[in-house]
């Protein structure tokens, strides 16, 4: 009996020690090659979200007021190019001493929202006689009338008079 485990355990000690038989894998394909196609296909089509409008396009000049200033002026949209319902603003509105200056950036986040980001400057002779009243940081615009007019949400100014400062597309 000790010899036949004996015997069992050298033979499976010489098969296992055997060279094994290798074959090469011919026709396989390289795996980064697949990913990197993959990843270029990803870019281009996120690439393509990221520059097309999901909300509507302002391009081009609008109508701009202001309820302490008479008339009206203009405030124009200039798409940024690459980027998503991303505008580059600048507008102003004068009448006599009274003026309102607009310029910066406005990003649409709904149907409804703009938010601005940069500098409004206004004088009103009524409002400790013109003095300028500037306001700058980030400001949003909202429509109540399904996108006809928004109006600047941060109404009250400086000398503590609630503005109304709209845009008409």
């Amino acid at each position: 009996m000790k010899k036949f485990l004996t015997f069992l355990a050298v033979t499976a000690l010489i098969i296992s020690c055997s060279k094994k038989e290798t074959t090469a894998v011919s026709g396989e394909t390289d795996s980064t090659k697949i990913v990197d196609s993959i990843n270029a296909a990803r870019t281009k089509i996120n690439d393509s979200f990221k520059s097309t409008n999901q909300f509507k396009n302002f391009t081009g000049p609008h109508k701009l007021t202001h309820n302490s200033i008479k008339g009206s002026g203009t405030i124009s949209f200039e798409k940024i190019d690459g980027e998503k319902d991303h505008y580059n603003v600048s507008g102003q509105l004068k009448s006599g001493k009274n003026a309102l200056e607009i310029k910066g950036f406005i990003a649409v986040v709904s149907d409804k929202h703009m938010n601005f980001t940069g500098t409004i400057l206004q004088n009103i002779s009524g409002n400790e006689n013109g003095k300028p009243d500037v306001r700058k940081g980030t400001k949003t615009f909202m429509s109540k009338d399904g996108g006809k007019t928004y109006r600047l949400q941060d109404m009250v100014n400086g000398s503590g008079f609630v503005d109304h400062i709209d845009i008409h597309f």
